[in-house]
C-alpha cells in the first residue's frame, strides 16, 4: 500500500539514514551486542551525518527540523535494520525535546551543541525500583539547600543509563502528598557529579546492544541552574512529552513487524517440506495474508497519528491506542513468524529469532499496554 504521509525530502533523508547504518552500525553491531553497550563514537558519527541531532535549532549546531517525520524515518530504518542498534530515538525522540523545549537560553548553549553533534548523550530516568508506571510512587527526592538542589533516591531500567552524559531526573521536590502532581521536578544530572553513580549494565533479554542501567544518587548537589522546566511542573512536563514518545514506539513496532514478515515471506515461498513451498500450504497461506492485512492497516493508523503529530493535533489517547495496538501485533507477528520458521526460527543467527527477544519490551516500556488501555478507556468516561 502506497504511504503518502512522507515528502521527497523524508525518502532522501531516509537513504542517508539506511546508508549511514549499512556503513556505521551494522559491521559492528554483532560486537555491540556480545558487548552490551554500544561504541559512543557512533553518536558524534551520527551527529557529524544528520542522523541525530536534525530537531536541535540551528543556532545550537542542529539541522532545526521540527518535524516529527524525520524521526520516524530514522526510527524505522533503526527497526529495520535489526538488532545491534544504537538508541538513537532514545537521543532524538524523548531526550531532545525536553531539551529543546524546556531548556533556558543558558541551559540551551551549554547543552545543546554537545547534544546535537553526539558528544553529550541523553537519558530520562524515571522508574525506580519501587516504582515504574505509576509515577506517583516516585521515592527519588531533591531537598532545596540554597541555590542547589540535595538529590537522593535510586533509578533503574534506565536506557542509556551507562553512556549517558545528561540525565535528566524525575525527583519529588515537595513534601506534598504521595499522589500531588505539583510534587515532581526535572533535574539535570551530569556525568561526574559527586555522589552520582551507576549501577551495573543490566542484562536483559533483548536489545542487547543498549545500555539500560541501575543509577544511584548520594545526595548529589544539582545547581539550580540545572532544573528543566519550572519547580513542581515536571509531571505536566512528562505528560506533554509522552504522546510523542508513544507514538515513537509505535512506529519502531510496525517497521520491526513489517520487516520480520517480509523476511519471513521469503522464507516461506523457499522453504519447502513434502515437496512444495512451506508457504503454499493453506494454513500458512491464511496465517500469511491475515498478517499482511493487520500490519497494512496498522500502518495507516500510524501514519495518520503521524500528521496529527505534524500538525500539533496528536491526543494522549490516540498515542496511546497506537502505542498498545501496535506493540501487541508486533508480538503476535514475530511470534507467527518464529512459528512459520520452525526449529530455524529458534536459531539466534536468524533475524527472527533475535527479533523475537528484542520484540518483548515493546508493550512495557513507555508504558504498558494496560496503562495505554487505562488511558483510553477513562476517555471513553469508564
Amino acid at each position: 500500500m502506497r504511504r503518502t504521509v512522507y515528502e521527497p525530502e523524508h525518502e532522501q533523508f531516509r537513504e542517508v539514514v539506511r546508508e549511514f547504518l549499512a556503513r556505521e552500525v551494522a559491521p559492528h553491531a554483532q560486537a555491540w551486542e556480545k558487548a552490551g553497550i554500544v561504541d559512543r563514537l557512533v553518536y558524534q558519527s551520527a551527529g557529524k551525518h544528520g542522523v541525530i541531532g536534525f530537531n536541535v535549532p540551528e543556532e545550537f549546531g542542529g539541522g532545526g527540523v521540527d518535524d516529527f517525520r524525520f524521526n520516524a524515518v530514522v526510527a524505522e530504518e533503526l527497526a529495520r535494520a535489526g538488532p545491534g542498534t544504537p538508541a538513537f530515538t532514545l537521543h532524538s525522540d524523548i531526550v531532545a525535546p525536553y531539551l529543546t523545549s524546556l531548556s533556558t537560553q543558558e541551559q540551551k548553549q551549554r547543552w545543546l551543541p554537545g547534544f546535537a553533534a553526539g558528544e553529550l548523550i541523553g537519558a530520562i530516568a524515571m522508574s525506580e525500583p519501587g516504582a515504574g508506571s505509576d509515577l506517583a510512587g516516585i521515592r527519588t527526592r531533591a531537598e532545596a539547600d540554597g541555590d542547589t538542589w540535595v538529590l537522593s533516591g535510586a533509578k533503574t531500567f534506565i536506557s542509556s543509563g551507562i553512556n549517558s552524559d545528561l540525565v535528566i531526573v524525575v525527583a519529588r521536590t515537595s513534601a506534598s502528598p504521595i499522589r500531588g502532581h505539583r510534587a515532581f521536578s526535572l533535574l539535570v544530572v551530569e556525568r561526574g557529579m559527586p555522589g552520582f553513580t551507576r549501577g551495573r549494565n543490566l542484562d536483559k533479554v533483548g536489545l542487547k546492544s543498549q545500555d539500560t542501567a541501575e543509577l544511584f544518587f548520594d545526595q548529589v548537589r544539582v545547581p539550580a541552574a540545572n532544573v528543566l522546566g519550572e519547580v513542581g511542573r515536571g509531571f505536566y512536563h512528562l505528560m506533554h512529552n509522552l504522546p510523542a514518545e508513544r507514538l515513537s514506539i509505535a512506529v519502531s513496532a510496525v517497521a520491526g513487524a513489517r520487516a520480520i514478515f517480509t523476511c519471513t515471506l521469503e522464507y516461506a515461498k523457499n522453504r519447502t517440506a513434502f515437496g512444495q513451498p512451506i508457504g503454499s500450504f493453506q494454513h500458512n497461506r491464511f496465517v500469511l495474508a491475515e498478517l499482511d492485512t493487520e500490519l497494512d492497516i496498522a500502518q495507516v493508523f500510524v501514519d495518520r497519528c503521524l500528521e496529527a503529530v505534524v500538525a500539533g493535533e496528536l491526543s494522549a489517547v490516540e498515542a496511546a491506542k497506537a502505542k498498545w495496538w501496535t506493540t501487541e501485533l508486533q508480538k503476535r507477528v514475530v511470534d507467527a513468524c518464529v512459528q512459520l520458521h520452525g526449529g530455524y526460527g529458534y536459531m539466534l543467527e536468524f533475524p527472527v529469532a533475535r527479533a523475537y527477544l528484542d520484540a518483548r519490551v515493546q508493550t512495557i516500556y513507555g508504558g504498558t499496554t494496560e496503562i495505554m488501555k487505562e488511558i483510553v478507556g477513562r476517555n471513553l468516561g469508564v
